[in-house]
């Protein structure tokens, strides 16, 4: 029986030589791998021995030899198949042992050039590996060291098993394919190519969930090969019981929409949807007032903040449950008030505030096939906004200074006859913030840098206005409205003014824009277009 044995992670690597040359197996190796076994006394053959051929080209061309693949994908059962190995002196090889070259690590360092990369680009290990998976009915082929020891105890047993060898073959086949699409990835990335024609992508389980959206579901947890720091899968479970597929998803709706603020912010989440939103002063600030927005809802919620949790924020989250609470940090005496409920998941994320690298996409899987599209990383484009189709006039049929006026920067484009106030604008910012993160059609509420009322994922727009209406337990005189796009309509326009909205953020782009207008005027209250549509379905 002949082995070969070729590894990148050498973990194990010298047991398991060690059992196989006890049991009568012949090994055969090259490179570093042969210098290791030597080394430690193991007997093997290098391959330029079998070969009669001289590694050569830095170690690129070792293994790419008849008598090598020979060795491997002859069909043990095929007559003529082993007549022929006899014929050209070729020696069946029943055990190959190979993993690669450490491209993953290679990508993963700060200063990896593009030269580094592509040198560390196996091409004779995945060639063994797969040809020896093809031929998993003869040849045992192991890709990942953690089966050396079940291959050494079926082999002093009389040998592999077949469901084992298939399963080997399978391992062996997704590793291939993730290592492959992981080159892919990387290249596309240097060059910033648009969506890829024949897209591939690689994951890693970071673990089995205890089932998916509902307890009849399978579900399971997966990482990127190289995750950015901000990413959730990076978050580190500092106490709490096991996350759950919905705490995950749930989680990361709060992880997006906390991102887009810089001053000491609080996100509460429930079923993916902001249900109350606020920045303050400081972070026990700015909870107080998240939490107040819908104390119901909260309840059994996700609680995101970005900044690190203190003793005084804590104790006031402990007055509820709390699914899970996500921050860059906890102080010690927070860590103990918290860790005092047993169920609650606390998650640290020092990168918490680090948002998606320019490239990033976001996927949809649908039926028979998968959506793919850029991350929503914008919030405004007044510059591309539709401009009234008429001059607005004030009360003496003057035209008004106030329409058609960029304000903050050019970022947002004043149509109505009133203009914003500066503390309308901070909160209609806000507002904007968080309805990007809300279920369309998606209307959100603000006042004094906190959400007051969300009205998220109803089949019209206006259900979304008046579910906020109803809600609230705020008074709305003074408060600001934000939609997620634009209102076909000025039936929205008229409750929320009614209800004492006085200024209204949305983007524009309605046939009847105008009509919104009029009736934004009519009711004495400012309307600005963003230029930028934020649907979430």
């Amino acid at each position: 029986m002949r082995a070969i044995i070729s590894v990148s992670d050498k973990t194990g690597v010298v047991e398991f030589a060690k059992g196989l040359e006890e049991l009568g197996v012949e090994i055969v190796s090259t490179g570093g791998t042969f210098k290791k076994l030597k080394e430690a006394g193991i007997k093997v053959t290098g391959i330029s021995e079998i070969t009669g051929f001289p590694e050569c080209l830095d170690g690129r061309v070792k293994t790419l030899h008849p008598k090598v693949h020979g060795g491997i994908l002859a069909r043990r059962d095929v007559e003529d198949h082993m007549k022929q190995l006899d014929d050209l002196d070729i020696t069946p090889i029943d055990i190959v042992a190979i993993n690669l070259y450490p491209f993953r690590e290679t990508i993963m360092k700060p200063d990896v050039t593009l030269a580094d990369a592509i040198e560390n680009i196996d091409i004779g290990g995945p060639t063994m590996l797969r040809s020896s998976a093809k031929n998993h009915k003869d040849v045992t082929v192991v890709c990942d060291p953690g089966d050396y020891g079940e291959v050494l105890e079926q082999l002093k047993n009389g040998g592999t098993d077949g469901d084992t060898r298939y399963r080997l073959a399978l391992k062996v086949f997704e590793h291939t394919a993730a290592y492959d699409a992981m080159i892919s990835s990387y290249l596309r990335e240097q060059i910033g190519a648009p969506l890829p024609d024949n897209p591939t992508f690689t994951f890693e389980k970071v673990q089995d969930l205890r089932y998916g959206e509902n307890p009849h579901q399978k579900a399971g947890y997966y990482k990127e090969i190289k995750p950015w720091k901000g990413a959730l899968v990076n978050a580190e479970q500092l106490h709490g019981k096991e996350l759950s597929f919905n705490n995950i998803n749930d989680t990361e709706g709060a992880l997006a929409c906390l991102k887009e603020f810089e001053k000491p912010a609080v996100v509460a989440v429930k079923h993916a949807n902001p249900c109350g939103v606020a920045i303050g002063k400081d972070l026990y600030e700015a909870y107080i007032k998240a939490h107040d927005c819908d104390p119901v809802s909260i309840f059994g919620g996700i609680v995101a903040c970005n900044r690190t949790v203190d003793a005084k924020t804590a104790a006031e989250m402990n007055k509820i449950f709390l699914e899970i609470v996500i921050a860059p940090d906890f102080d010690k005496d927070a860590l103990e008030i918290l860790e005092a409920k047993a169920n609650i998941r606390l998650l640290k994320l020092p990168g918490i505030m680090e948002k998606a690298p320019a490239g990033t996409i976001d996927m949809k899987k649908v039926s028979g096939g998968l959506l793919i599209q850029d991350v929503d990383g914008g919030l405004f484009d007044a510059k591309n906004a539709p401009k009234p189709d008429q001059p607005a006039t004030d009360a003496g049929g003057k035209g008004s200074s106030a329409a058609g006026k960029f304000i903050r920067n050019d970022s947002l484009l004043v149509v109505t006859d009133k203009e914003p106030e500066e503390r309308e604008i901070d909160d209609m910012e806000i507002a904007m913030k968080v309805v990007k993160h809300t279920k369309s059609n998606g209307i959100v509420f603000v006042k004094d840098g906190a959400t007051i009322a969300i009205g998220p994922g109803q089949t019209n727009r206006i259900w979304a206005v008046e579910n906020g209406i109803k809600r609230t337990l705020f008074d709305m005189k003074g408060a600001v409205m934000a939609s997620d796009a634009f209102f076909p309509f000025d039936d929205c326009v008229t409750a929320a003014a009614q209800a004492g909205v006085t200024a209204i953020i949305q983007p524009g782009g309605s046939m009847r824009d105008q009509e919104s207008i009029d009736k934004a005027n009519e009711m004495g209250i400012a309307m600005v277009f963003s230029g930028m549509r934020h649907f979430k379905h």
